[in-house]
């Protein structure tokens, strides 16, 4: 049996439910423990529950049949039935958790727009800001339970209604002299795929690489940095992703 819970506030907890042998069986929880424990990323229970009671119906308080579950569940440790409902039942999501994941989803699609959708005439990204604008005028909504990625092709769609956009990715020749080529072909790597390569006579490195276009512009800057202006690059072929 658990003796204190420390960590979670009763008052802020919502229910994890396991529905089971046509029994239902409640627990108070911490909801980002709770889902985080589902994820593995925690191991200790303590951490997640609000009560050591297990409910059949917590919002009434009714405490669930110690034989019923001993016979369902085959112990009758609270922390191990806590664990069977945490893994395999419905967790509450709060409002509050449901905002961090859709903030969190629009930054990754945000990002992976901005890195691969360019203006089909100038080919260069949009800047963060117009992209931001054009979520709002396309009342984009983002879906907490789906994958980020997922969500792109429809989002696209109505994105592309407003604002000229197309996924490009760019096949580019790079010439790093000798004395930064160990650092400059670090930063390359980093940037996207490279096709091939080779060790000029004098050292330099020169390599074909594909990146997403959106990434052209970062990857020229970092490396004109690093080599003090002395990179050569050249685009080579523009293909739509």
């Amino acid at each position: 049996m658990l003796e204190f819970f420390k960590m979670v506030d009763v008052d802020k907890a919502v229910i994890a439910r396991l529905k089971t042998h046509g029994d239902k069986y409640e627990i108070l929880v911490d909801c980002d423990s709770a889902l985080l424990f589902r994820q593995g990323k925690t191991a200790d229970v303590s951490d997640v529950l609000a009560s050591e009671k297990i409910f059949s119906d917590a919002k009434r308080g009714i405490v669930a049949s110690q034989h019923r579950m001993s016979e369902i569940f085959g112990t009758e440790d609270h922390e191990e039935i806590a664990k069977i409902i945490l893994k395999k039942g419905e967790i509450q999501v709060t409002a509050e958790h449901k905002g961090k994941e859709q903030d969190e989803k629009r930054r990754q699609i945000m990002a992976y727009i901005h890195r691969n959708g360019v203006d089909p005439k100038t080919h260069i990204p949009h800047p963060p800001q117009r992209l931001e604008l054009a979520f709002e005028e396309a009342k984009i909504h983002i879906e907490e339970h789906k994958d980020a990625m997922e969500q792109i092709p429809d989002i696209l769609k109505k994105l592309q209604v407003i604002l000229p956009l197309k996924f490009e990715r760019k096949q580019l020749s790079v010439i790093i002299p000798s004395q930064y080529a160990g650092k400059g072909y670090g930063a390359v790597k980093g940037y996207g795929h490279i096709m091939k390569e080779e060790w000029l006579n004098d050292g330099s490195w020169k390599g074909t690489v594909e990146i997403p276009a959106g990434m052209q512009t970062e990857m020229f800057e970092k490396l004109n940095s690093m080599t003090h202006g002395a990179v050569q690059i050249e685009t080579l072929k523009i293909e739509k992703v």
